[in-house]
């Protein structure tokens, strides 16, 4: 997943102030910190802000750093609310600089000059916004929750700006006669395009009434996500007989007994919450109470009726979405943020997403037959239920293909994963080398620190990655950057993925699920969108794309993982460095679409669902969120009762605290788009830095400097089709002789 920053950032504009940044099917594939010199329980209050304080401020200055990467060792909890608020103001001084120009407006004296703004609050707001998703205190959820609706307000004060969106219209109205090079043409058309559907042409009346309800949401979805990770760390399973656990490996049940020895309950066991509904340790769990136990902690987390429950903050969200679109003259949400979209309309989207919907939950009908006549035959006594899926699925899984995860895990030991899968893979595909940098401060001791270098051997980027799970992490996977690259500002970026592993006991080794490989591989391709990024300008560079966009490469890595030349180099047993038996290797190819209906059926089913949300028009009443997800459910024909949405309103992080709402159905998109190119790839060798080189030049490097179907269709050559995801998901026979 590709989290997207506040927008405040020049002409990073959106509707409303998304207050973080969010795999893949996900993990979701579908994001804070203090530094390791001085961590967050040591952090000091919140200084009133100084001229001489500020200037000492850790963010004034770029980092002295190499990349400007943040000085993470300097960094205290205190530094970050002044410097945002410096930052604003600073932000504010230059725009009206520039709109109180008297000189005639120019791309360079108002485009360019924009680019060039806000350099401090980019520098704090980036940094803040890594740390508050990956490593965060209470100190900085207060931050974050007074600032974001000032974040909001400086947002609108830029895209509100008269005398500023009077030469921003001016230039516009020129275009055709400016004689623009490609990449300047196309920030001139995204950002007036921007200041439009921010709300730059309203009257002063509408502005003011958008202005209140962007102050809104932006308080809200920073509380959503607040509340969610408490309920996420409070929904998590304690078990106070090990025998319960049963199922569960050794190192599971260390790993369990650590995390309730951290939370001071000697003598119990806690099983942690992921952010999806279901649970990794549901498919090994042998007592189905507690299988049940654990699922309804999962399913209820933010539903129990205290300070955690979000039903009210999401139907009020919704709300709000509805009547900001309703001012901007769109029917709904949706409408608008679709706008700018691949698909354009929610029609498109929605359409795309029903057209699957038949084959998944057939599918996934099928294999739910399976799975109860194993139930049937171990005479269990009772109909396959949403917490049964995951553990008998892995019995069929066996009985089918004589396949058990229990065999695979020990060939997938992290640090070979990273080092010999995703890079190497990087490197057979790009010519890339990685060396770790431990002389580089981090904001928590896990997080590890790469210098990439191109082929050519010149350095390319900085690459952090922050694989496990934490109380004080926010749930999923997802890449960003604390430093965007440009050419006009003269920076290289700095990038991060973040994931949510479960850590092994000391001495023990990280052993991952296939998914959780896939996961690295999904991350990293977000982490080449932005590693590979050579624009001009910032606001245009690397991953900062349209949503049904911005998941294609990451998407498109994630074949890599079981590519054979790859898989081989990286499925090592961790003790015997002996590669994956060949027989294994098969097994675990003859299951590649094992449970697909299942996955497709949660996937889309979530989809629907925040579409079905942000398709409400402004004079909806409000709605009940529990009687809302159920009816649109039904409506939509996926409301199978053992296949539960991969995500519930109530904890759906994505869409009401992470920039994807109306745009969830992304990542079904992009995986049309991915599995496409997958195809073409295959059609000129597969894995060669020939085709490698071509993507990276033609896609990978170019950010949002044109427009990305044209972009696509160009390297591709031809547009993308939709027959390879449904084969490749098993939704469709592949043709007689096509693999």
């Amino acid at each position: 997943m590709f989290r997207l920053r506040t927008l405040v950032i020049a002409t990073s504009l959106a509707l409303g102030a998304c207050s973080q940044q969010g795999n893949n099917a996900d993990t979701d594939k579908t994001p804070a910190a203090a530094s390791t010199a001085k961590p967050a329980a040591a952090a000091t209050a919140m200084p009133a802000s100084s001229s001489s304080a500020i200037t000492s401020n850790p963010f004034y200055n770029p980092s002295t750093l190499p990349f400007q990467a943040p000085p993470f060792d300097k960094i205290h909890e205190s530094d970050y609310q002044p410097a945002l608020e410096e930052g604003m103001k600073q932000h504010l001084e230059e725009v009206q600089k520039i709109a109180d120009n008297p000189e005639p407006p120019t791309f360079e004296n108002t485009y360019v000059a924009m680019e060039k703004s806000g350099a401090m609050l980019t520098r704090a707001l980036m940094a803040f916004e890594g740390v508050t998703g990956a490593n965060t205190s209470d100190a900085l959820q207060k931050v974050q929750e007074e600032e974001a609706p000032k974040l909001a307000a400086h947002q609108d004060a830029i895209v509100m700006n008269s005398k500023l969106f009077a030469r921003i219209e001016a230039v516009y109205n020129q275009r055709d006669t400016l004689k623009l090079d490609p990449e300047s043409q196309r920030l001139l058309e995204v950002t007036y395009k921007n200041f439009v559907r921010g709300g730059a042409k309203l009257s002063d009346a509408d502005k003011a009434k958008l202005k209140d309800l962007n102050k809104q949401e932006s308080t809200l979805t920073t509380q959503f996500t607040n509340k969610l990770l408490a309920a996420t760390k409070a929904g998590a399973l304690q078990v106070d007989d090990k025998a319960k656990l049963a199922g569960l490996s050794d190192g599971d049940v260390a790993a369990a007994a650590d995390l309730a020895k951290q939370r001071k309950l000697d003598g119990k066991w806690v099983v942690a919450l992921q952010n999806t509904t279901q649970q990794p340790a549901l498919q090994d769990l042998t007592d189905r109470a507690t299988r049940e136990a654990l699922f309804n902690n999962s399913w209820n987390r933010a539903e129990k009726g205290d300070a955690n429950d979000t039903r009210d903050m999401i139907e009020q969200i919704a709300q709000i979405r509805a009547q900001q679109a309703k001012l901007l003259g769109y029917p709904n949400y949706a409408a608008w943020k679709l706008d700018d979209q691949m698909a354009k309309t929610p029609e498109t989207a929605i359409k795309f997403m029903e057209n699957l919907v038949p084959a998944a939950t057939a599918r996934a009908e099928r294999e739910s037959k399976d799975i109860q006549a194993v139930i049937d035959q171990q005479k269990g006594g009772f109909k396959v239920a949403a917490w049964d899926w995951e553990h008998y699925s892995e019995q069929v899984r066996k009985a089918k293909y004589d396949l058990d995860e229990s065999q695979i895990k020990p060939y997938f030991e992290l640090n070979s994963v990273l080092q010999n899968g995703v890079f190497f893979a990087a490197n057979q595909l790009y010519g890339l080398t990685f060396k770790e940098r431990k002389d580089i401060p981090v904001y928590q001791p896990d997080v590890r620190v790469f210098e990439v270098f191109d082929k050519d051997g010149k350095s390319l980027a900085l690459f952090y990655c922050d694989y496990f799970k934490r109380d004080n992490k926010n749930g999923g996977a997802w890449m960003s950057n604390f430093v965007n690259q440009s050419k006009l500002l003269g920076t290289k970026p700095v990038i991060y993925n973040v994931a949510n592993f479960t850590k092994p006991a000391d001495g023990q080794p990280a052993l991952l699920s296939f998914d959780d490989v896939v996961t690295m591989f999904h991350e990293f391709g977000h982490g080449l969108h932005g590693i590979f990024a050579d624009s001009q300008y910032p606001d245009l560079s690397g991953a900062n794309t349209a949503r049904d966009f911005v998941e294609f490469p990451s998407q498109f890595n994630e074949h890599w993982a079981s590519d054979p030349k790859v898989f081989a180099n990286y499925a090592k047993h961790y003790k015997t460095g002996e590669p994956m038996p060949q027989a294994l290797v098969d097994k675990i190819k003859k299951a590649a679409t094992f449970n697909k209906g299942y996955s497709m059926t949660e996937l889309v089913s979530a989809a629907l669902l925040d579409m079905g949300w942000h398709t409400l028009s402004a004079d909806a009443p409000k709605q009940d969120a529990d009687k809302f997800e159920a009816e649109t459910l039904k409506k939509d024909k996926v409301d199978l009762s053992y296949v539960p949405p991969r995500y519930r309103s109530s904890y759906f992080q994505h869409i009401w605290g992470n920039g994807y709402a109306a745009g969830y159905y992304a990542y079904l998109w992009t995986e049309m788009l991915a599995d496409d190119a997958f195809e073409g790839f295959k059609d000129h060798g597969g894995l060669t830095r020939e085709n490698g080189d071509r993507f990276r030049e033609m896609v990978l490097s170019r950010g949002n400097t044109e427009d990305l179907a044209k972009m696509y269709k160009d390297w591709r050559g031809k547009d993308p089709s939709i027959e390879p995801m449904l084969i490749d998901r098993g939704l469709k026979d592949a043709p007689a002789g096509k693999k």
